[in-house]
């Protein structure tokens, strides 16, 4: 890696695109009945239907008690419900409802509009460079956290 690549900071590069691009999806949310953290919960949900309350949270990087209250929210407008766990009964699992799909569309129209704009004018193989890079990042960041916690656990 050249020295004129490592100036900015991968870190701090990666942090300011992240916030850039969550201004401009909450932004693009504005007017609507949903919030960022809303969207960000539907969009995880989607994903992993029927995954535990505290696994959602820890994923999304939140306490339990604010998921519980989001995830109240989402229940109380219809989008979400809470299952008893069958294999543990303090803890519930999570699961879209049918009303949550046109809420679901809205959300990755507004992802898709984001995603053109922070892409702008770079062409498909850039683009798809770019994924498979921070693809790559996350892959190599989540193996040495995961080593990290077996050596943690084996001491």
């Amino acid at each position: 890696m050249s020295s004129a690549s490592t100036t900015e900071g991968l870190g701090f590069l990666l942090a300011d695109v992240s916030r850039m691009m969550r201004r401009a999806f909450q932004a693009r949310l504005e007017g609507t009945p949903i919030t960022y953290a809303q969207a960000r919960a539907l969009v995880y949900l989607a994903r992993q239907q029927g995954i535990r309350q505290v696994d959602l949270a820890d994923q999304l990087e939140v306490q339990p008690i604010t998921l519980a209250r989001l995830v109240d929210q989402l229940a109380g407008a219809g989008l979400v419900e809470r299952r008893p766990d069958p294999l543990d009964r303090r803890a519930h699992r999570l699961h879209l409802t049918q009303a949550a799909t046109p809420q679901l569309a809205a959300i990755m129209d507004v992802v898709a509009a984001v995603r053109a704009e922070a892409i702008g004018d770079m062409d498909d193989a850039q683009a798809a460079a770019l994924v498979r890079g921070l693809q790559r990042i996350r892959g190599n960041l989540a193996a040495a956290r995961a080593a990290v916690r077996d050596a943690a656990g084996e001491a």
